[in-house]
C-alpha cells in the first residue's frame, strides 16, 4: 500500500495554515465535485481524494497523527506492510461505542462535499477512531458501510433595517431548488437561521444536512440601530427652535410630530418612547427612537428680515 501524500492533494505545504486547506479544498471542491463533472469517473476519483485529504488535514489531530506516520513509513514499509514489529497502537486507534463508530460531518456552504467512502489507507490509519465527524457505521455482506450526515450549507442574505422591523419575505434558488424564507419583526444583525434538511445530501442512508443562513442588515441612510434602539436626526428650523412648536418625522410606524420645546439648542436629543426596533421574539414589546435636534440656520435674509435680527441682537 502506498503513502498518500494528503498535502500534495490539495496542492499545499506542510507548513499551510487551516486557512489556506481550507480555502485550497473549496476551490479544487468547486473544481471537481460531481454536479459540474457529470459522470467524468476520473473527476470523480479525485474529489473522493480531495475530500479524504481535506477530512485528515482539516482535523489538528488527525494531521498530527499523518505527520507522525509520514515520518514513519518506510520503516513500516520496511516491516512488509504489516503491524508486526511495528507500533501502529500511537498512530491508529480502535475506540467504538457499542460496537460501531460514531461520526459526524460538519462543514460549510463552501465545501460542497458529496462524496463517500475512503482509502484502505485511511482506514488503516484511523480506522473506528475517526470519531466526532460521521454518523455511524454499518456492515452489510461482510463490509463496512460509512454512514454520512450531509454537509451543512452556510450562506448570508440581505435585508433592509425597514425589512428587519416589519419582518420580510425572500425568494431564493439553492441548486435548482425555490425556498422561501420569512423573517419575524425585529432580528437582529447576524442572527442565523438554520433551515432543517436543505443542506448537502447525506449518504449511506445518512440524514440531510442543514442550511444555515446568516442574515446581514445593510446600512440605513436615515436610522443607526443599537440593539434595540433607533438613533436619527431631525431638522428642525430656526423659529420652530426658538419659538417652541412641531415637527415631523417619518419612522417605520409612519409620520409622527414631534414636541419642540421652546429654546430647543442644537444637538438636544429627543427620546420617543416605543418608538424603535421591535424586541426579537417578543410581541408588543419595542425600543426606542432617539432624535438628536438638528436647527436649520435661515438663508437668503431679506434687508427688512436683517433689521429685524439686528433689532433682536440689541435686546440681547
Amino acid at each position: 500500500m502506498d503513502f498518500k501524500d494528503y498535502y500534495t492533494t490539495l496542492g499545499v505545504s506542510k507548513s499551510a495554515s487551516q486557512d489556506e486547506i481550507k480555502k485550497a479544498y473549496r476551490k479544487l471542491a468547486l473544481k471537481y465535485h460531481p454536479d459540474r463533472t457529470k459522470g467524468d469517473k476520473a473527476a470523480e476519483q479525485k474529489f473522493k481524494e480531495i475530500n479524504e485529504a481535506n477530512e485528515v488535514l482539516s482535523d489538528s489531530e488527525k494531521r498530527k497523527k499523518y505527520d507522525q506516520l509520514g515520518e514513519n513509513w518506510k520503516y513500516y514499509q520496511q516491516q512488509g506492510g504489516t503491524q508486526g514489529g511495528f507500533d501502529w497502537s500511537q498512530y491508529a486507534n480502535t475506540g467504538s461505542n457499542s460496537g460501531q463508530s460514531y461520526y459526524k460531518f460538519e462543514g460549510d456552504m463552501g465545501d460542497l462535499f458529496g462524496g463517500s467512502g475512503y482509502s484502505d489507507f485511511f482506514d488503516m490509519l484511523f480506522g473506528q477512531s475517526a470519531s466526532g465527524r460521521f454518523g455511524g457505521s454499518r456492515r452489510k455482506s461482510g463490509r463496512r458501510s460509512t454512514v454520512i450526515r450531509g454537509q451543512d450549507y452556510e450562506a448570508e442574505i440581505q435585508i433592509t433595517l425597514e425589512e428587519a422591523y416589519k419582518g420580510a419575505s425572500k425568494m431564493f434558488d439553492l441548486q435548482g431548488q425555490s425556498i422561501k424564507l420569512k423573517t419575524r419583526p425585529g432580528i437582529p444583525d447576524g442572527h442565523i437561521l438554520k433551515l432543517t434538511g436543505k443542506g448537502s445530501p447525506g449518504s449511506g442512508g445518512g440524514q440531510a444536512g442543514d442550511l444555515l443562513l446568516r442574515v446581514r442588515i445593510v446600512k440605513d441612510p436615515v436610522f443607526e440601530r443599537k440593539s434595540d434602539d433607533l438613533y436619527a436626526n431631525v431638522n428642525v428650523d430656526f423659529y420652530t427652535a426658538v419659538l417652541g412648536g412641531k415637527a415631523s418625522f417619518k419612522t417605520f410606524k409612519g409620520s409622527v410630530k414631534i414636541d419642540i420645546p421652546k429654546g430647543t439648542q442644537n444637538g438636544k436629543t429627543l427620546r420617543l418612547q416605543k418608538m424603535g426596533m421591535p424586541k426579537y421574539g417578543k410581541e408588543n414589546s419595542f425600543g426606542d427612537l432617539y432624535l438628536t435636534i438638528n436647527i436649520l440656520i435661515p438663508q437668503n435674509l431679506s434687508e427688512k428680515e436683517i433689521e429685524l435680527f439686528k433689532e433682536l441682537q440689541k435686546l440681547r
